[in-house]
């Protein structure tokens, strides 16, 4: 349902939506507003394993985090500091520009090409040992156990949702990947809302103000009387 929602937050009711938020990303088909179930794929790698990896480069630059505290720290520059590069190869192999990032207890630490390494993870599990298949892997796959007559409409209305869609340059090298992935005459074209983060609710919004979804609303006072038997009444 989430998937379904972050579609409508677009104004569409037709597409696959990519969602990696902190611990899991789904790849889910939608057909006029419905899900389709045998095509959607999930991995379990998504922005804490980023940050995992993250930690772990860092600690081999000499900069350890031990406490969830220091764990949260990670995430901030995780956040802030790291992008995905279009050519990892190209730039593991140039000068990659330090970013100074300033730590709550005043000192300062410079992020170099752990800034473009850890979120690689997403598109190469395998740097952790890790079998699973990358989410541009995770995407198409969904497509393609997709109807036939539907693949060149879901190819051509990707959407990006979740937190881990937002580092800088992941639009550019998903589609990339999924171009060597789908048919060379298919068009491929990702829609990354600005408000990506919170498409879900956004969707859920446009959702509940719909006039054909009036009819299922709760108010508080019959919500007060009836608790949650007053949602299953009118929705089920």
């Amino acid at each position: 349902m989430q998937a379904v929602l972050s579609l409508y937050a677009t104004g569409r009711t037709t597409g696959v939506v990519l969602d990696s938020g902190d611990g899991v990303t789904h790849a889910v088909p939608i057909y006029e507003g419905f899900a389709m179930p045998h095509s959607i794929m999930r991995v379990d790698i998504a922005g804490r394993d980023v940050s995992r990896y993250l930690r772990l480069l860092l600690r081999k630059e000499g900069v350890d985090f031990h406490t969830s505290a220091e764990f949260e720290v990670v995430r901030t520059i995780k956040e802030r500091a790291c992008y995905l590069s279009i050519n990892p190869q190209k730039d593991e192999a140039l000068e990659t520009e330090k970013v100074q990032y300033t730590l709550p207890d005043g000192s300062t630490l410079d992020v170099g090409p752990a800034r473009f390494r850890a979120p690689e993870l997403l598109f190469q599990p395998d740097l952790v040992g890790d079998e699973s298949e990358g989410l541009h892997e995770v995407l198409a796959f969904a497509i393609h156990k997709s109807d036939l007559d539907l693949r060149r409409t879901l190819f051509a209305n990707i959407v990006l949702s979740g937190g881990s869609t937002l580092f800088k340059g992941f639009g550019d090298r998903l589609l990339s990947e999924v171009k060597k992935l789908a048919p060379k005459d298919v068009k491929i074209k990702i829609s990354a809302p600005q408000e990506r983060l919170y498409s879900t609710w956004i969707g859920g919004s446009i959702l509940a103000s719909l006039d054909t979804f009036k009819k299922m609303w709760v108010s508080k006072k019959e919500y007060e009387e009836d608790g949650c038997r007053a949602i299953h009444r009118k929705t089920f």
